[in-house]
């Protein structure tokens, strides 16, 4: 049967408004569509892809979880699912886990878990939670809410109530809006959807200090910058400031779908048994994938070697930018970069991505202006290479317009 694009209009629900090409097989940073057309993937699936496509390793696992165990009730535990908890509680700040399927899903579980924590410990009334203008963290209602992009949440009906937003960074705001009744903070450590921006050292540390002031716990949404997208394990790490909750998805599975909520024992101890759940969540195959995907991504030598392909990608944009006059700053950390446009190509970011498909790369955006990075952890240094050629190629058809 010859699929082609237009049945996506036929039968399917129109969130989303996908390109011509359909994509049939990858290997590593490399991926081919129906005719046979190779793409350099700068994309990763959104951060998601932190191996490539189809790691031996990783297939190895599945194949072999594939002939054991599908999927057990949530009445029950299995293996894989104790295995992968044992292995990030012990390279994390974290004492107890719990599984989903999805970033939105384990953020869904954080802002149910703070509520009832704080509920629990301190009273009704402590139930208010900060977000961040420009924030994104999934979406389902509450997530929406929560994220700081009104268009997510608008034409829904009423949302989540006690929810406030305070732009980032911005610390003599956040101390306007913390008080006694605020739960949590939840925040990412580098903004994804909102533009690639990095949380201040200085602002993360007093907010930290803040919300033991007030008693409120701090969550960091990891689910892009977790699994080694910026350089450490997850980016708390380097920023110096420890979490109370962390919820992790994207790079966790390498593609294979799974998250995890990950906070302190006293914490979790608010969720008995029945309070919260997931169909799918733990699933002995995704368990199976996240403990293979986190061994080979923990190795600190691929950290190590992030931070390099950051700087071989960072230095290739920049000369791009330079020659064709068209990046006002490339920033990110590890191998979540940003490229914005300058103003005279403000809202072009899209059109650009485009241009790369039609020459053979895979990028992302990050709203209107930002031209979004996320490739494989282990992209081999002709990839990169080969793909800012193609970009560059991409951004020459684009001014040229």
């Amino acid at each position: 049967m010859s699929v082609q694009r237009s049945l996506f209009d036929e039968v399917m629900v129109p969130t989303y408004n996908p390109p011509e090409i359909i994509p049939v097989s990858g290997k590593g940073s490399r991926v081919w569509d129906q005719e046979g057309r190779e793409y350099i993937d700068f994309a990763g699936g959104i951060a998601v892809n932190c191996l490539g496509h189809c790691h031996p390793d990783v297939v190895e696992a599945l194949q072999e979880q594939s002939q054991k165990l599908w999927h057990l009730s949530n009445v029950m535990t299995n293996e894989p699912a104790l295995n992968l908890a044992k292995s990030l509680t012990e390279k994390t700040f974290a004492d107890r886990v719990y599984f989903a399927n999805s970033g939105a899903e384990a953020n869904e579980a954080a802002f149910k878990l703070v509520r009832r924590y704080a509920i629990e410990q301190h009273g009704e009334d402590k139930t208010k939670i900060i977000s961040f203008t420009r924030a994104f963290h999934g979406r389902t209602f509450f997530a929406v809410t929560v994220g700081g992009q009104e268009a997510y949440s608008a034409g829904f009906g009423p949302r989540p109530g006690n929810i406030v937003h305070c732009d980032f960074n911005d610390i003599e705001q956040f101390k306007a809006l913390i008080d006694d009744d605020t739960c949590a903070v939840i925040m990412e450590p580098i903004q994804g959807e909102g533009g690639i921006i990095e949380a201040d050292p200085h602002f993360a540390h007093e907010v930290r200090k803040l919300c033991d002031q007030h008693k409120a716990l701090l969550v960091f949404d990891e689910v892009q910058t977790g699994v080694g997208r910026t350089g450490s394990l997850y980016a708390y790490e380097s920023l110096g400031v420890e979490p109370d909750v962390l919820t992790t998805a994207k790079a966790l599975g390498a593609g294979f779908p799974i998250a995890a909520m990950l906070t302190k024992e006293h914490i979790a101890a608010c969720f008995k048994a029945g309070v919260h759940g997931s169909t799918y969540g733990g699933n002995p195959l995704a368990c199976a994938v996240g403990l293979k995907v986190l061994d080979i991504v923990s190795d600190p030598k691929l950290l190590e070697q992030v931070t390099v392909k950051s700087e071989r990608l960072k230095e290739g944009l920049k000369t791009i930018g330079e020659r064709y006059d068209v990046f006002s700053d490339v920033r990110g950390k590890g191998l979540l970069i940003g490229a914005e446009l300058k103003p005279e190509f403000h809202g072009k970011a899209r059109e650009l991505l485009n241009h790369g498909l039609q020459q053979g790369v895979m990028c992302l955006v990050a709203g209107p202006n930002i031209l979004r990075l996320t490739p494989s952890l282990i992209i081999p240094d002709k990839d990169i290479d080969e793909g800012l050629t193609r970009l560059d190629a991409a951004v020459k058809c684009m001014v040229s317009v």
